[in-house]
């Protein structure tokens, strides 16, 4: 039986927590893809208390954090954008001019892999989209983060560009992935 999931949105007074959160489970997830002096560099300099702080101010972004119990499992922020990105990364106007929103993050703690958080998390932004009257919804995944791109297709995104992405010094490559709401 899977453990009961709560969702609720954050406010500013989460933001040390998603900042913790956050740095645990990027770490978990990238750290043995890239070296240390990058990761160091990321985490140091790129995902800061004081960057997390000021996206969660930041009244284009919406986060949500996932429990199990009273235990903080996970979160995801999304963006609302009113373009989509064409292919390759270049701007271009949304598939129709439809309004779009964007997952920026979406993850759940290692030891919660597997129970349903990242289902839950993914259920509620979907409704969050439509809520929103959004026709799109769409992210980017590290290219070789097989895990993560099974689990979007499961969910009907497909790859429709790309952008790069700095991880330290190391430049890599996102594909940008979008379904329909």
């Amino acid at each position: 039986m899977q453990p009961t999931i709560r969702i609720r949105p954050a406010s500013g007074d989460d933001a040390a927590l998603l900042y913790e959160i956050s740095r645990r489970t990027f770490y978990d997830t990238f750290a043995v893809y890239n070296t240390p002096e990058n990761m160091e560099l990321y985490l140091n300099h790129q995902l800061t208390a004081a960057s997390m702080a000021a996206e969660v101010a930041d009244p284009g972004n919406l986060f949500l954090l996932a429990y199990i119990g009273d235990q903080p499992a996970g979160y995801a922020q999304l963006r609302e954008n009113h373009i989509l990105p064409g292919p390759e990364g270049a701007s271009a106007a949304e598939p129709e001019g439809k309004p779009a929103i964007e997952i920026v993050r979406i993850y759940a703690e290692q030891y919660t892999i597997g129970k349903g958080i990242g289902r839950a998390l993914m259920t509620r932004s979907l409704e969050i989209a439509r809520e929103k009257n959004k026709e799109w919804i769409w992210l980017g995944v590290w290219e070789h983060n097989q895990r993560a791109i099974d689990f979007y297709t499961k969910w009907g995104f497909e790859r429709f560009g790309e952008h790069t992405f700095l991880l330290g010094h190391d430049v890599q490559t996102d594909w940008e992935m979008k379904r329909m709401v």
